[in-house]
């Protein structure tokens, strides 16, 4: 049985949606990262970064949600472009633009906006900078195609929707309107029954709700480093 260890954030959406989309079995394992279950030795000794989501298949462990995505493409033959040198390259470099590019800038953009004390203007402008010059590239690419990699629905588009839901909060409010290609991207993966069992899995457990001083010294734990 594959385990999923989830916590209700982009990241391990994005998994979970494959596994629906695919019906493979799978028990859903909670990391309240609010709570600071990520840096507890059990879960370190799956993903010494003590970051969610990681995936363990067996003898396999994988972690980074990408990555993810890619061992479950190749392992059940779902969700991959056609077997072509062109096409597998698209793949690779959408997906990576989105692990390296998308993912990290937004994370930022939302830490800077909504979590760092002040002062912050020069920390926020690079960050909201750089996360709306990588959403309007998707945006453009998405233009003129129904997904990502062309006429195929594929873990691109997965990787993509884990953050899309969270585009207003990462770059403010009215964001959609200037975004109305990736909006429709994710309103057509958001109507796939998948994409719905995937976002009720959040109910299952009772996770922390709110960030108060304890969520902050679990998840920032670089702030212990200001009060020395």
């Amino acid at each position: 049985m594959i385990r999923l260890y989830y916590h209700p954030s982009p990241n391990p959406a994005k998994v979970a949606l494959f596994l629906e989309e695919t019906g493979l079995p799978y028990e859903l394992v909670p990391v309240d990262t609010r709570r600071g279950d990520q840096h507890a030795d059990g879960f370190t000794a799956l993903n010494p970064n003590a970051k969610v989501p990681v995936l363990v298949d067996g003898e396999a462990t994988v972690f980074d949600s990408n990555a993810i995505l890619l061992y479950l493409a190749e392992k059940t033959g779902r969700f991959l472009p056609p077997d072509t040198p062109a096409d597998r390259a698209a793949m690779l470099s959408w997906l990576m633009f989105v692990a390296t590019g998308i993912g990290p800038y937004s994370g930022q953009c939302v830490h800077f906006r909504h979590y760092a004390p002040e002062p912050k203007a020069y920390a926020l402008n690079r960050y909201d900078f750089e996360a709306w010059r990588h959403w309007k590239i998707l945006d453009a690419h998405l233009a003129d195609r129904a997904w990502m990699l062309g006429g195929e629905y594929t873990l691109v588009d997965m990787a993509v929707w884990g953050w899309a839901g969270r585009v207003p909060y990462i770059l403010g409010d009215g964001a959609w309107d200037a975004l109305p290609h990736v909006k429709r991207l994710f309103d057509t993966i958001q109507a796939r029954p998948a994409a719905q069992r995937a976002e009720a899995l959040k109910e299952r457990h009772a996770f922390k709700p709110v960030v108060d001083e304890d969520a902050r010294r679990v998840l920032f734990p670089q702030n212990a480093r200001l009060a020395g």
